[in-house]
């Protein structure tokens, strides 16, 4: 069983960064493709980013290209979301998630394990 937590989060201006993090426990993390989503009130949740096992891909929502970059530490067994020049629309609760085929997939019905979340607001 894993179990992810996040940590990062919290109240930013437009224009703005913050970097997120993951740290996973109870398994084998260097295993798992971890990915990024996030749920806006009143809306779905949609993927944000996606890293594979080794690191060496990743795989972005179009949304967010250019300002966030996936990152993942395999000896830290923790994934890292930094997310700069920042919206009032990525606003949201940001959950991390293991995928365990490692495949690094931005379809939110391939992940095994799944996070609390932590809130991200971007004021205007």
């Amino acid at each position: 069983q894993v179990q992810l937590v996040e940590s990062g989060g919290g109240l930013v201006q437009a224009g703005g960064s913050l970097r997120l993090s993951c740290a996973a426990s109870g398994g084998t993390f260097s295993r798992y493709a971890m990915g990024w989503f996030r749920q806006a009130p009143g809306k779905e949740r949609e993927s944000v980013a996606a890293i594979k096992r080794s690191g060496g891909y990743t795989y972005y929502a179009d949304s967010v290209k250019g300002r966030f970059t996936i990152s993942r530490d395999n000896a830290k067994n923790t994934v890292y979301l930094q997310m700069n020049s920042l919206k009032p629309e990525d606003t949201a609760v940001y959950y991390c998630a293991a995928e365990t085929w490692g495949l690094g997939s931005l379809t939110i019905s391939d992940y095994n394990y799944w996070g609390q979340g932590t809130q991200v607001t971007v004021s205007s």
